[in-house]
Order: C-alpha cells, then structure tokens, then sequence
C-alpha cells in the first residue's frame, strides 16, 4: 500500500475568492474524487485549525494499492482539473509517498 499526502498553503486571495473560500473549494473537489476514481482506496481532506502564521492550510491524505495507481492518479483527467486549479491559487506545496 502507498500513502500519497499534499499539503497546500494557499495564497490569501486567488481566482475571486478568499483563502478559505479556496480552501473549502479544492476540499470539496478532492473528496468527490473516490467516486470518479476507483482505485484510490481512502481519501481524506483536512484543514489546519492553527492559525500560526506559515503553517499549511489544508492537508490531503490518501491511501493506493501501488506505486503504478499512484502515477494513474497523477496523470487522470479528474485529478488533472483539481491540479490545474490549484497551480492558480496556491502559494506552496509539499508532498510525500510512502510504503506501509
């Protein structure tokens, strides 16, 4: 099994709407991603609730089978359109896959 995590932060005002606005947007979009996507195995999505100025604004925990479902993943149209949104409103981004 691979876990695949993402942290954004995201910039305080991006494509009309606020950092929470956003935040709550691609929160929403991920988590419809199951439905679309069948092999990803879990998937959750969570804000940060500390408000500590630098720290990430939202973290996306999700679970594959392999290493391969994890590069379908990348590359899915569904997942691509999340994608290309987020390039727009982030400010940064951090990730890591791991083995468990």
């Amino acid at each position: 099994m691979i876990r695949h995590i993402v942290m954004w932060k995201f910039r305080d005002y991006a494509e009309g709407l606020t950092r929470e606005e956003n935040v709550m947007k691609v929160k929403a979009m991920l988590e419809a991603l199951p439905e679309k996507i069948d092999f990803i195995r879990e998937m959750q999505v969570h804000i940060n609730v500390n408000p500590k100025e630098g720290m990430y604004d939202a973290v996306l925990l999700s679970t594959f089978d392999t290493r391969e479902d994890v590069a379908r993943y990348r590359v899915h149209p569904e997942h691509k359109k999340i994608s290309s949104y987020v390039a727009l409103i982030k400010e940064n981004r951090a990730s890591v896959d791991y083995e468990f």
